[in-house]
């Protein structure tokens, strides 16, 4: 099952619960509160500035983001009539497994970025030092 496929059962289970905010702005509202638990946004969104924060966002707050392939996709998942740009999950219900599983990818990821940012910044210290004990 692809990552984007598991983003839109997590929003088709919890739309049960009844606990999804849609459209960009409630999305942002809920993330900026910290309410939002999973932010899934459509890719097929012109201009792509109006959903380009949202990722940044949800990562600066911990909270899974995931693109799917378009809007109706998404709208669909929601069961809502029209297309939407973005829907985040404030309740997880029965999608708490699939949450779990996007937690620990999104954990993991943020790992190896760490890691992979390390050993750059103990050069820059390494060569800091050098430099002090040239002067």
């Amino acid at each position: 099952m692809s990552e984007s496929e598991r983003f839109l059962e997590a929003i088709e289970s919890a739309k049960a619960s009844g606990k999804l905010k849609k459209g960009v702005n409630e999305v942002t509202k809920a993330l900026e509160r910290g309410v939002a638990k999973l932010v899934v946004y459509a890719g097929d969104v012109s201009p792509k500035e109006i959903v380009m924060h949202l990722p940044i966002l949800a990562k600066e707050k911990n909270v899974p983001c995931g693109e799917v392939a378009s809007k109706e996709e998404l709208a669909a998942a929601a069961g809502l009539p029209r297309p939407t740009s973005a829907v985040a999950i404030l309740d997880i219900g029965k999608a708490k497994d699939v949450l779990k599983e996007l937690q620990n990818e999104a954990a993991e990821e943020a790992a190896e970025e760490v890691a992979e940012e390390a050993p750059a910044e103990e050069a820059t210290e390494e060569s800091n030092e050098e430099d002090k004990k040239e002067e």
